[in-house]
């Protein structure tokens, strides 16, 4: 289990995020969402190790993240951010590959070529193998990533017991309708397989069909947590988003949906 307790990140004395308590269940798909700079990035890069936080505690398994190399780090957590700066006219499934090896410095084993097909294929990028990343468009680099994310925890040697997660910083931005929806149930497909999965996102209404649990965070706090019918309604979400939505229910399952009220978009003379 990852987990945050009393997890504090300040820079220049402003707490970025502010006592923190959160834990990230295996077979699991925890979704975090909130208003710009409610802390939400900050928090996952506390969760993944990339950086420790000024007081409190983040350990997987009752270990602290802070004695963990990066090797260790990366047998236990891959992290898809919002955006990776790439310039090198690598091929697509040269990406995919760093996340078991370097391509070009060893032979990529044919455990790791097998995992990173069959991560293309689940991103439907199967034919783009030899592409250059260069070349792609925003959403196509983005599934490109979430592929080398699954290629890195297909291809890690984990200890029996050991816990694993994934972590996705806004992973359906810049894709298409079908393609939000294909990332996100291979995400939970992946808390199926026993992952804890991680994922911010800023559609309340994918958060809904595809969480488990919904964690609201407002300026670096968590406001709110729960199933997503304990955790979206009208006036917490009004309030932590400053405008007034609505939130409803579809007739099917009871998955709650929510609506920016038509009255914010009224032109005003």
């Amino acid at each position: 289990m990852l987990e945050a307790a009393s997890a504090t990140f300040a820079v220049n004395g402003k707490r970025l995020v502010d006592a923190v308590d959160l834990k990230l269940q295996p077979g699991q798909v925890t979704a975090v969402v909130g208003p710009n700079g409610a802390g939400k990035s900050t928090l996952l890069r506390l969760l993944a190790g990339e950086v420790a936080p000024t007081s409190g505690t983040v350990h997987i398994d009752g270990r602290d993240l802070r004695s963990m190399g990066p090797g260790e780090l990366a047998r236990r957590r891959a992290v898809v951010p919002q955006a990776t700066a790439l310039s090198f006219p690598f091929t697509v499934l040269e990406v995919v590959l760093l996340g078991a090896t370097v391509p070009g410095f060893a032979p990529a084993a044919p455990r790791a070529l097998a995992a990173a097909a069959n991560a293309l294929c689940t991103v439907s990028l199967s034919g783009f193998a030899e592409r250059p990343y260069t070349e792609l468009s925003g959403g196509e680099r983005q599934r490109v990533h979430i592929a080398r994310a699954l290629c890195q925890l297909a291809t890690a040697h984990r200890r029996p017991g050991e816990s694993a997660a994934l972590l996705l910083d806004e992973p359906t931005a810049n894709l298409d309708l079908a393609h939000q929806g294909a990332v996100l149930r291979e995400a939970r497909r992946q808390a199926g397989c026993g992952l804890a999965v991680l994922a911010i996102l800023h559609d309340l209404n994918l958060a809904a069909a595809y969480a488990d649990e919904i964690v609201l965070m407002s300026r670096g706090r968590i406001r709110a947590r729960g199933k997503p019918a304990e955790v979206l309604h009208d006036g917490l979400l009004s309030e932590v988003y400053g405008c007034p939505v609505r939130t409803n229910a579809t007739p099917a399952d009871g998955v709650p949906f929510v609506i920016p009220h038509a009255g914010m978009y009224a032109v005003r003379s």
